[in-house]
């Protein structure tokens, strides 16, 4: 199975099968260029989507930084997708939550595509947080529904999505009246 996942075509093919399922742009990058910075966590605790301490999946609870950062560098890989949304305006609430959705809708096929039979070990993350429940059990310390189906943020790693976007060919804004959200599968193969 190593000398499959290591050919070229093998990876395009996963590339490929990404944009099938709706991903407006998708590539894969070697980890060494996914450019990570402590001070996003900031960005988590100015509590600005209003998940900080609410969802399993985000900080605090996803765990410290430094760690969540270093648990990156152990990957070969990564396979990074973006959707991008149109909107009638920059104030097009309605257009956004929409997009997003779609977002987490081609989140969960991707994470389909992506098993341990394929590779020896993988990390799925989002844009802003798990978006699996309308509500999560963490508000209610109850424990997560769906454990393998959650995903945490590009953010919550300490990841530049923007930096991101520009190492695996993408852009990160698409234009006025647009919204781009970002996913990536880190994967091992040995």
């Amino acid at each position: 199975m190593v000398e499959k996942i290591a050919n070229a075509k093998f990876f395009d093919s996963l590339v490929e099968q990404m944009v099938e399922k709706g991903a407006y742009k998708a590539a894969v990058i070697p980890v060494s260029q996914v450019e990570l910075d402590a001070g996003f966590r900031s960005l988590c605790e100015s509590n600005a989507c209003g998940k900080y301490g609410k969802c399993w999946m985000c900080p605090p609870d996803i765990g410290d930084i430094d760690t969540l950062m270093k648990t990156i560098r152990t990957f070969d890989y990564a396979f990074v997708y973006q959707t991008v949304g149109l909107l009638e305006d920059s104030y097009d609430i309605e257009g956004m939550q929409e997009a997003a959705k779609k977002h987490s809708e081609l989140s969960q096929k991707v994470t389909k595509m992506f098993t341990e039979d394929s590779f020896m070990r993988i990390l799925h993350l989002g844009a802003g947080g798990c978006h699996v429940c309308q509500k999560c059990a963490r508000e209610a310390d109850g424990p997560c529904r769906y454990p393998n189906q959650a995903l945490s943020s590009l953010e919550a790693y300490g990841i530049n999505v923007s930096k991101l976007a520009a190492a695996s060919g993408m852009k990160y804004i698409n234009g006025q009246n647009t919204v781009t959200y970002f996913g990536a599968f880190f994967c091992s193969i040995m």
